[in-house]
């Protein structure tokens, strides 16, 4: 049932929604276990690459996945910068820790994941429902820097997911200064830097062993 205050246009919208998603949730919904193979169990972080190219259309179709994922009040503060031209990725290499250079440097492409300290700029249109959205993080540093973090980091965990849904792989990583990233690539706005991930075909090659997991007994309860 729409709410009272809706307008015509919004509840058909609503229904369109609700129908949409009875529809893919009849039946076994579950992704089978290619799937989840995919996505999950033998993925991989990279340490390697194929000299094989990431076309724009798929980092355009990347996005467009990536942002359907549920974020506080639809805030949606990540600010992704793929860095795709070798100019761009020199300009990247000093900030890199070591160890990190070489994958870095091969990466097809390379992420970097930021959010937005100002996301609360754009709530009038993310959620207009809630007029006062904007004035509640914009009175309160603390909790827009928190809500900026933890929500652009689960846009980066999105996008991850995303690219292996597409076939690509990634190798995320959190070795460089962050405080240079930001000064070479956002200076002037209110984005802040969070981690970096390379995008591309993976090289097995270059993988090693996966390493041991904690068990559900150890991460886990149930109360």
């Amino acid at each position: 049932m729409a709410q009272p205050d809706m307008t015509e246009e919004q509840a058909k919208q609503v229904e369109e929604a609700r129908e949409r998603f009875t529809t893919l949730k009849a039946g076994d919904p579950r992704l089978d276990e290619d799937g989840v193979r995919l996505l999950f169990s033998e993925a991989r972080s990279q340490n390697g690459w194929q000299d094989r190219p990431v076309n724009e259309a798929t980092l355009h179709e990347l996005y467009e996945i990536t942002r359907m994922g549920p974020t506080s009040m639809n805030s949606c503060p990540a600010r992704i910068l793929f860095l795709c031209s070798d100019e761009a990725k020199r300009k990247l290499k000093p900030t890199l820790m070591p160890a990190n250079v070489d994958k870095v440097m091969a990466a097809p492409v390379v992420a970097v994941i930021g959010h937005d300290a100002r996301f609360y700029d754009k709530l009038d249109t993310l959620f207009a429902h809630a007029t006062d959205a904007p004035a509640m993080f914009a009175g309160n540093e603390e909790l827009a820097a928190v809500t900026a973090f933890r929500n652009g980091t689960l846009q980066g965990a999105y996008l991850m997911i995303a690219a292996r849904a597409l076939g690509l792989d990634c190798g995320p990583m959190s070795g460089f200064d962050n405080a240079a990233v930001d000064d070479i690539f956002f200076a002037g706005t209110s984005t802040k830097s969070n981690f970096l991930c390379g995008l591309g075909y993976g090289n097995p090659e270059k993988l090693f062993q996966r390493l041991p997991r904690l068990t559900f007994e150890e991460a886990c309860s149930i109360a």
